[in-house]
């Protein structure tokens, strides 16, 4: 029955545009990758930076069935001001990040009405969030897995806890950085000098991918070999 199942990518990106916009290039053709192949995207369910142009990308293509959001109810801001500049720009607040979704009145535990960013469910915290993400992705068929475009430390953590789910045997589908003009550079020689010093071991080494254009994304995926010295664990319903 999984063979006939659609895709279902989670990606993992900034709420802010960056300074080089080719980031935000790269969002834009991964969504169209992403029509190309009929996949489903899940996303943290901003509408600003990387995550709203991924988002908002997708369902201009493939409608909004194809994109499903989810948030914590903490990073939806309510106001009755328009709130950007029609880029994906979130406003800046004093001191602090800013909301990753603005809505122009409350909204129930129902969730986000669908818009031009896809489905949105509003979950408590951030765990919740993960975990719905990951059980999103983990019932999707073939091609199904966890992407990352450049961000900041949510991005990071967020995508490291998907490898080391996998090294745990939580999961066994592909985890793919994208990076785009070396921006993960620094991450996969970590990676490298771990499994040098002999704390990862070579073949888990490889349960982190890369791609370096988003065209590469979709095979990855699809051709993802788990490791052979991933951990043997039972996990129950994860």
């Amino acid at each position: 029955m999984t063979q006939n199942k659609q895709a279902v990518i989670c990606v993992f990106c900034g709420a802010t545009a960056g300074k080089d916009p080719i980031h935000f290039e790269a969002a834009r053709t991964l969504a169209q990758e992403f029509h190309k192949h009929n996949v489903q995207l899940v996303y943290g369910g901003g509408t600003t930076g990387l995550m709203g142009e991924i988002a908002r990308t997708l369902v201009s293509l493939s409608g909004p069935q194809s994109v499903h959001g989810v948030i914590p109810r903490a990073l939806v801001k309510v106001s009755t001001k328009s709130n950007g500049n029609g880029s994906g720009e979130a406003t800046p607040t004093e001191g602090g990040k800013a909301a990753e979704r603005v809505v122009s009145e409350s909204v129930d535990e129902e969730g986000i009405p669908e818009s031009e960013y896809g489905i949105t469910t509003i979950v408590p915290d951030m765990h919740t969030r993960k975990r719905l993400m990951a059980t999103k992705v983990l019932e999707g068929g073939p091609g199904s897995g966890f992407v990352s475009l450049a961000g900041g430390f949510g991005t990071i953590e967020e995508v490291m806890e998907m490898t080391t789910w996998n090294q745990l045997g939580i999961h066994k589908v592909g985890v793919v950085l994208l990076n785009i003009n070396g921006y993960w550079d620094g991450l996969l020689a970590w990676v490298r000098n771990a499994v040098s010093e002999g704390f990862i071991s070579a073949e888990n080494g490889r349960i982190l991918a890369e791609a370096k254009d988003p065209k590469e994304v979709w095979g990855k995926l699809l051709e993802y070999q788990v490791s052979s010295e991933r951990m043997q664990l039972n996990w129950g319903e994860e």
